[in-house]
This record gives C-alpha cells, structure tokens and sequence, in this order.
C-alpha cells in the first residue's frame, strides 16, 4: 500500500512508536500528544475534536504496559476504553470516520488456527479487556469507524521485542525466550501506512465499517523471532526455548496470537506485510541513530 495524502486528519499520540510513524508519512496531519490531550480525563477527548474540526480521526495513543494494567485497571480502562468512546461519539456528530487500533490480546488464544473479526472475544487480562470495551464501546456508538486489530508492534522508537532482544543479545551468549507462542510480527510503519489507506478509503466509501485484522507474515514464535533478529544484526546469542509456564508474568498472554488477515485485503486491499522487510528496515534506522 503506498503512502496517501489524507487531509484534514488528526490524530491522537504523538511519541508512540505508531504515532512517530503517522508523523513521518503525513507531517501535515494534527498530532496532539499528552500535553494537548490527556486521554486519563476522556471527556476532553471530545472538546478537542469540536475545536479542531477535522475530516477524519485516528487514535494512534494507547496504555500498552500490559502487566502494569493489572494494578492499574482503572487508568487502563480510561485511556483504551472510555477516551475511545468519547472520541467515537465526537466523529460521530461530525459525520466523520473514526479509526482506532486494538490488539491481539482481546482474545484469549485458544483457537487453533488464526483468529477472524467475528470470532468470539475473551480477553484474558485487564489490557484485553479495556482494548475490547473500547472496541464494543466505539461500535455501540455507530458512526462510521473501523477498528484495526495488530498484534506483535516493532519499530525503531519506543519500547519492543526487537529493541530489547538487541541489546540482551548483545549482552548475553544464551537467552531463554517463550517458544509456545505464536503470532505475526508487525512493523509499525506497516501499520501506519494501512491506517492512512484506510482513513483515505472511508473519507469517500461512507458504507465502511467494521472491525479489521492486520498482521504482519510469517507466523513465528517468540523464540524464532529472537533467532531472526539476531540473524539479521550479526549477533552470535544463542535462544533457548521455554514454554510459558516458564516465564510467569502478572498477566497471562494469549498462546495464539495468529490474526486472519483476509478482510482487510478484500475490504481495502491491504494485504499482510513480510515482517522480515520491516525487520531490516528497523535495524537499518537504529544503526543510523546509533
């Protein structure tokens, strides 16, 4: 999919490895980080939006600290549930289209084969579940909005997999890392990208609407994206794999995290993105920066 110039857009984040990514494909769009809206007090979300009058809305902001949300259940649900519906509802008496992104964890990982839109949502730890009170919140409301769900985030900003396997793989000559998990790594660029295809489509197409998967491809386990990583920079670490039962975390994780990515391909025709490409890409930028 390549880059589209959507007018009028605003969107919520600003230093999120997405939102760092909808800055560099559409440097004329409205970002607005915490300091313009804080998205722990929701009803400001849609002040914000009645000033600013845009065309089309993204939010690219999230509370992503997965284990941290079991403690702090209520900011969580703040942010990923009730600042999303303020937002939704703002679009909505603006007749304008509204795009949020969820996640993976809105599932509790039981199926055997990759997960559909329309499968059955069980979320297994305080984060799904206030990312999928969103997702239900923003539908309730219905406007015209779409809901992508990604799984697996990397980038060259921020906090991710990718990073942190860099610098322990420098650090260390053995890892153990969960190998019983699996899913599709997506580079955030990829997501950006889609999001302004997407929001481009749904400016003209007003029918659109719904939930969509978006995931990068192949499949792989933690552990064998670790192997990848260090393929790619030149590391020599080497990976032990170890089950999650191994590895306790105050939030359980979903053991399949595999999205179905058909929708969005006959939907949009956006189909899922190599994340081997990205990968190179990432590791290309930090060694810019280094």
């Amino acid at each position: 999919v390549g880059d589209r110039s959507v007018k009028g857009l605003l969107v919520f984040g600003l230093n999120g490895q997405l939102a760092r990514e909808l800055r560099g494909l559409a440097p004329e769009a409205i970002f607005l980080g915490r300091q313009h809206a804080d998205l722990s007090r929701p009803e400001r979300c849609a002040k914000v939006i009645g000033t600013i009058a845009p065309s089309v809305i993204v939010n690219a902001a999230a509370y992503t600290a997965v284990d941290r949300a079991e403690t702090e259940r209520d900011l969580a649900w703040k942010i990923n549930a009730e600042a999303p519906a303020e937002m939704a509802r703002a679009a909505k008496a603006l007749g304008i289209p509204f795009l949020h992104v969820s996640t993976d964890y809105v599932f509790d990982g039981s199926s055997l084969t990759a997960w559909s839109e329309d499968d059955p949502t069980r979320a297994l730890g305080q984060y799904g579940a206030s990312k999928l009170a969103g997702e239900q919140a923003i539908a309730d409301t219905g406007g015209r909005w779409a809901v992508l769900r990604t799984s697996w985030v990397f980038s060259a900003h921020g906090s991710n997999f990718v990073k942190t396997m860099l610098r322990l793989g420098a650090e260390r000559e053995i890892l153990s890392i969960v190998a019983d998990q699996s899913g599709g790594p997506t580079p955030a660029r990829d997501i950006a990208q889609a999001l302004l295809h997407m929001a481009s489509r749904m400016l003209t197409a007003e029918t659109t609407r719904g939930i969509y998967h978006f995931a990068g491809t192949p499949d792989v386990s933690w552990a064998d994206f670790a192997r990848e990583i260090f393929s790619h920079a030149g590391l020599t670490c080497e990976v032990r794999d170890i089950a999650t039962a191994d590895y306790p975390t105050p939030a359980r994780r979903p053991l399949n995290s595999r999205l179905n990515c058909r929708k969005i391909e006959r939907d949009f025709g956006i189909s899922r993105p190599d994340w081997r490409v990205g990968l190179q890409d990432v590791l290309r930028q930090l060694k810019e920066t280094a």
